[in-house]
């Protein structure tokens, strides 16, 4: 199978993907106690019976659970993801008000974990069995263990409470403005941790394996300059075994700026998920999560592209 076909064939499975990903997430939506309808009459006691039931019919929630399935993945085949219950607001709009946050963290993120896990990795292999190499493996340990909820909590105990370089709330200004990136700092460093660590260290055994292989000693033998053989060859070729870890560590950056989205109150689809868990707005939980999963899925797609350009040797058969 060429690699086209390949393309192709992972595409077309996106769909029974997300649809099952949108029938478990409504599902267990539904069962969770109360909706959006119950809360809105909750906070006006005032709403009768009758209005109560003129609100459901009005937003479709009257009618059994795969009725009201049916009639949102009908809308959503059009393009029409629903309407927030509580804001009157469209669920496309919130996505598309909140996605350049979101993004931006998972951006910052994967730059602070390659930035730091590329070189450090590097040097722990050529490095192997020196105190550098055991330092840095017991960093990369620490960092894969620490979950990111505490690890955020000590930023800010440490850089927002006693040094006072960050303020708790981020500032209300565009996102690229200066104020706004200097608050990414923090939580893009707690989000990109545990995908550094894991980095660093699968980088650093496939290297390891790499520098003593007969190709490397060939290159030496050639007269070489080690920088050389070290980053055009060995780092090359070990590049592909952290290719595969793209996907699952992605989709741990995305699951993990949900919680960190909320311990540093930044302003992106994760705070808005869990905030719509929170007010049972069926619409928009469904929506972030199809996005999420989408997401995911094209990344898992992106990492076996990347694997095959990054080893020629690769062939779908």
């Amino acid at each position: 199978m060429s690699l086209r076909r390949f393309i192709v064939r992972r595409l077309l499975l996106i769909v029974p993907i997300l649809f099952g990903v949108s029938v478990i997430t409504f599902s267990l939506v539904h069962l969770t106690p109360g909706d959006p309808i119950s809360r809105m009459v909750a906070q006006n006691p005032n709403v009768a019976p009758a209005d109560e039931a003129q609100l459901r019919a009005q937003y479709g929630l009257d009618g059994p659970v795969w009725e009201q399935y049916l009639t949102w993945i009908g809308n959503v085949v059009t393009g029409d993801l629903g309407d927030v219950y509580g804001t009157n607001r469209t669920v496309s709009e919130v996505l598309f008000l909140r996605l350049p946050e979101t993004v931006a963290l998972g951006v910052f993120g994967w730059l602070f974990a390659l930035g730091i896990a590329i070189p450090t990795g590097v040097y722990a292999a050529v490095r192997k069995g020196t105190v550098g190499d055991t330092v840095s493996r017991v960093v990369a340990l620490s960092g894969a263990s620490v979950p990111n909820f505490w690890l955020g909590l000590l930023l800010i105990l440490a850089f927002v409470l006693w040094a006072g370089w960050w303020n708790v709330q981020p500032p209300r200004e565009p996102l690229y403005h200066p104020s706004m990136l200097w608050h990414l700092i923090l939580p893009g460093i707690t989000v990109g941790t545990a995908a550094c660590a894991s980095i660093m260290r699968v980088l650093r055994s496939s290297m390891a394996e790499e520098l003593n292989k007969e190709y490397t000693t060939a290159a030496r033998a050639k007269g070489l300059p080690e920088r050389q053989v070290v980053y055009k060859h060995v780092l090359r070729n070990s590049l592909s075994s952290v290719v595969t870890l793209v996907a699952t560590l992605t989709a741990g950056i995305v699951a993990g700026a949900i919680v960190v989205e909320v311990v540093f109150a930044w302003p992106g689809l994760g705070q808005e998920l869990v905030e719509a868990i929170h007010g049972h707005e069926i619409n928009l939980v469904v929506a972030i999560t199809l996005f999420t999963g989408l997401f995911v899925v094209l990344c898992n797609l992106l990492a076996d592209i990347i694997y095959a350009v990054l080893d020629p040797r690769i062939r779908y058969e």
